[in-house]
């Protein structure tokens, strides 16, 4: 299996057991990959093109570094990948309408899945109101769910704001 960004965390860990500790060097946070409910869920719809953006890594420096390790050649591509770091406060935001408050990383430190719980409060949410999630990470692929639901979201800091998408754009 060659490793590019599409790639699902679960099935390079499958094909390649040793990059584990390759991705813990990279970044202390991806021992979160350690957490056996998390491995069996997020790891298999994870892609590495995510796994970079929740690290704050470049994509093509977290494929490099992982096909080094695999002993494979360096991965080419162009630098348009994408960091959400340094957004704007989108103008939807007012800490006003902060109604709800969602600790994922208490959850995810008991050993669980934060995701069923995280769509039951945005499901609540009225138009107009702001679910604050809190986690350590930038929760892509939560976000990119979301995101397919027809939530916007704007992260800040350790902080992951979710309303209604009312033909706004985050």
């Amino acid at each position: 299996m060659d490793i590019t960004l599409d790639v699902k965390v679960g099935a390079l860990l499958e094909a390649y057991p040793q990059l584990e500790q390759t991705l813990y060097e990279i970044s202390p946070m991806f021992k979160k990959l350690s957490n056996p409910i998390l491995r069996k869920t997020v790891a298999r719809v994870t892609s590495l093109k995510q796994v970079a953006e929740v690290g704050g890594i470049p994509p093509v420096d977290l494929i490099n570094r992982l096909r080094e390790a695999a002993g494979f050649s360096p991965f080419e591509t162009d630098e348009a990948e994408m960091d959400a770091e340094g957004m704007p406060q989108p103008a939807w935001f007012d800490e006003a309408f902060v109604v709800k408050h969602f600790d994922a990383d208490a959850v995810i430190a008991k050993g669980q899945n934060p995701m069923d719980d995280i769509l039951k409060q945005c499901d609540c949410l009225q138009p107009g109101e702001i679910l604050q999630l809190a986690v350590s990470f930038r929760p892509v692929p939560i976000i990119k769910l979301l995101h397919s639901r027809g939530y916007v979201v704007w992260s800040s800091g350790s902080s992951n704001y979710i309303t209604r998408n009312s033909s706004t754009t985050d």
